[in-house]
């Protein structure tokens, strides 16, 4: 009897101890951020000024008021004729930060202000066609935003905007973890990617994927990194491994340059 309970207060005891090494290693684990990316779509040239007045002056300076350190505002490197594309990327310390933002915002009276053209934009003078809006959750491998280390002038950089849909909820899984267990991360990190984010979509048009953006100091620097990523001996055995076959069903390339005033 005595051993019996001698066993049961030793199992017990391990697992108290299971149970706090757990808690410690998820009190350790880095919170991860939630990202914003809202796409407007536009047409003219003056609703493209009225929306970079309002962006510049009026939406990036409140956020930065709110406690958002940077934001990233990119156009496309080459622009459609009948749909225009500005994409502003919001990085959030948690979703309830992102959630709160838009009454942080109607509650600054110098964004109100500042913003009032857009804001109280009649409905026959629109500045802008449509705003698409995605909803991202941070890797675990990369919880938070970086900004790239590049030499050349904006208007010369190249950001890659990258999403990967997968053919189900499970596979994206599985693409996601590719990401982070299986290290593909640190490989883009090795080669010198210059990422500013890696994230999972929690609520877009297009899912399951996740998304993220690499940055270069010019197409031609862009092509040879990714020449260098696809002989590397790393990526090589990893995309060859059984458990991330067919985790990918589509990808959407965008070429992307920042405004002068973007914060990335």
């Amino acid at each position: 009897m005595k051993f019996q309970s001698f066993r049961f207060a030793l199992c017990s005891c391990l697992s108290v101890l299971s149970l706090f090494a757990s808690a410690a290693a998820f009190a350790k684990s880095p919170t991860r951020n939630y990202y914003q990316i809202k796409i407007y779509h536009y047409k003219t040239q003056l609703q493209e000024e009225k929306i970079e007045h309002y962006l510049q002056n009026a939406l990036m300076p409140a956020l930065h008021r709110a406690g958002v350190k940077a934001v990233g505002v990119f156009k496309p490197v080459t622009q459609q004729d009948t749909s225009r594309l500005i994409y502003v990327f919001t990085p959030f310390t948690s979703l309830e930060k992102l959630s709160a933002n838009e009454r942080e915002l109607q509650a600054d009276a110098k964004f109100l202000a500042d913003g009032s053209d857009y804001i109280n934009a009649d409905y026959k003078d629109i500045p802008y066609t449509r705003i698409e809006t995605i909803v991202l959750e941070a890797f675990p491998g990369m919880p938070g935003t970086a900004v790239p280390q590049l030499t050349a002038s904006k208007n010369e950089r190249v950001y890659e905007l990258r999403s990967y849909e997968s053919p189900t909820e499970k596979y994206n899984v599985n693409k996601v973890k590719m990401f982070n267990n299986g290290d593909e991360i640190s490989i883009f990190k090795n080669l010198g990617f210059n990422a500013v984010f890696y994230a999972e979509v929690i609520a877009g048009s297009h899912m399951p994927n996740l998304m993220y953006m690499t940055t270069f100091n010019s197409k031609e620097d862009r092509d040879e990194h990714w020449d260098a990523f696809n002989n590397d001996p790393l990526w090589k055995a990893l995309v060859k491994k059984a458990e991330y076959q067919h985790n990918v069903s589509h990808a959407d390339i965008i070429f992307l340059r920042p405004a002068t005033y973007s914060d990335f």
